[in-house]
């Protein structure tokens, strides 16, 4: 018997306790379908919760509901909850009565002998302190649903913190990148009448401008934070309610004076002496009453964490979907930043080889007009250039080298020609990307 695992589930939906005995390596999954024959809440719906607040895993045995050891193995719950449900219809029905109890409450004034009395009072004050009972287990129940509520608001305020931070990541990044371009757009205009101009690139570059407008959209989640943080003020209401807080003060005092009654009536001798049961009846009353009373706030304050706590999980599709947003919209502003800085290192390639040929081209023209005039104008001792006479001129051997400076001028010509085509080559290829 003792290895027995027995686990006690209480319905909050019903306020009524059902029993399993666990069968060896049962999986959640069986335990789950056993539930659902008894209570009529589908698989799908139902919500097992410790009393931590934590839900039952569904990859570990059912066994995990049952805790260790033999002391207090009979008063442990798990706590039952319907998530097609945000309203809970309590208070429900009281515990029902003996029918000696009932006997009683039927007509208080009722005489009984003294023997006959004492068991009577003694299942009334069971029935009172059973009252107590189903209120302390009702009440476990929804701090359990409190727990659970704190768990869900934790990881929305983590997915909130990490929503935020990457908005404003993107938001920096745009005003980094609108101002980068408007400075590229302004500088191409500068040099396109002496420079290099490319009509299909600077419709690319402006085309990036109206499209980084667009992922703008993404980074406004004002709408979304507005909603968590109303419903972070909710929450921290509910916890300082004072339906938050145990409110069974008024049935323990009546538990013990019902206590209290029935020890005075049994050290009463067991004469022939008679008594009537209004004293007792009064405290079977004012408990009932009482019990209707708080499990009706009870309920009320239930309802409101399980109104929360589906905020929360329709919210978290949304900051999902907001998330993953910000992400495309981040990784297309770095594709564009990275696309125009290629462009412009693309630019400034094509410039440099036209600089590097003008170079080429100056100092070869340069080599050519210094070589005949070395040849042709020889200096003087004194240093200064004079003319010379028609026989000083060239002789043939001079003429061999003229020839040789207008065959390496033509080689220079080829040359030059080529780089052009090869600038004219690269430009066509930029503007067709």
């Amino acid at each position: 018997v003792l290895f027995l695992q027995i686990v006690h589930i209480l319905n909050m939906t019903s306020a009524k306790i059902v029993s399993f005995l666990l069968h060896p390596e049962e999986s959640l999954h069986s335990l789950q379908n056993r539930i659902e024959f008894e209570t009529g809440i589908s698989t799908g719906n139902q919500e097992l919760l410790l009393e931590t607040g934590i839900c039952l895993d569904p990859r570990k045995p059912a066994s995990q509901c049952v805790i260790d050891g033999v002391r207090g193995w009979d008063s442990y719950m798990v706590y039952l909850f319907d998530k097609s449900k945000t309203v809970y219809d309590g208070p429900f029905a009281s515990r029902s009565l003996s029918d000696c109890v009932n006997y009683i409450v039927q007509d208080s004034k009722i005489q009984l002998p003294i023997p006959q009395l004492r068991k009577v009072w003694a299942e009334a004050v069971h029935y009172v302190i059973g009252l107590k009972e189903d209120y302390s287990r009702l009440f476990q129940g929804q701090r359990a649903a409190m727990l659970s509520l704190l768990r869900y608001n934790a990881n929305l305020i983590k997915m909130k913190n990490n929503m935020v931070s990457a908005s404003q990541q993107l938001k920096a990044k745009l005003e980094f990148f609108h101002q980068s371009i408007r400075l590229d757009l302004e500088r191409y205009s500068d040099q396109m009448a002496y420079g290099i101009s490319s009509e299909k690139m600077l419709k690319a570059w402006k085309e990036m401008e109206e499209k980084a407008s667009q992922c703008a959209q993404a980074e406004d989640i004002g709408y979304l934070d507005e909603q968590i943080m109303a419903l972070h003020t909710e929450i921290v209401e509910l916890q300082k309610s004072p339906y938050a807080r145990r409110q069974g003060e008024v049935m323990e005092s009546l538990e013990q004076r019902a206590i209290d009654l029935y020890k005075q009536l049994k050290t009463r001798p067991p004469d022939h002496a008679y008594s009537d049961s209004t004293d007792m009846v009064k405290i079977i009353v004012q408990t009932v009453q009482s019990q209707d009373r708080v499990l009706k706030e009870l309920f009320g304050h239930l309802s409101k964490l399980l109104g929360c706590k589906q905020k929360i999980i329709d919210l978290l599709p949304e900051i999902e979907v907001a998330l993953n947003n910000i992400k495309e919209a981040d990784n297309s502003v770095m594709q564009m930043q990275g696309k125009r800085q290629r462009e412009i290192w693309h630019l400034l390639k094509i410039a440099c080889t036209q600089s590097s040929s003008r170079s080429l081209v100056s100092s070869s023209l340069e080599g050519t007009a210094s070589t005949p005039a070395a040849t042709w104008l020889p200096q003087s001792s004194s240093g200064n250039t004079a003319p010379h006479p028609l026989s000083s001129l060239a002789a043939p051997e001079d003429g061999e080298n003229f020839a040789d400076v207008i065959r390496e001028n033509v080689n220079y010509l080829e040359l030059f020609s080529s780089i052009l085509q090869e600038v004219r080559q690269e430009q066509n290829s930029m503007m067709v990307s």
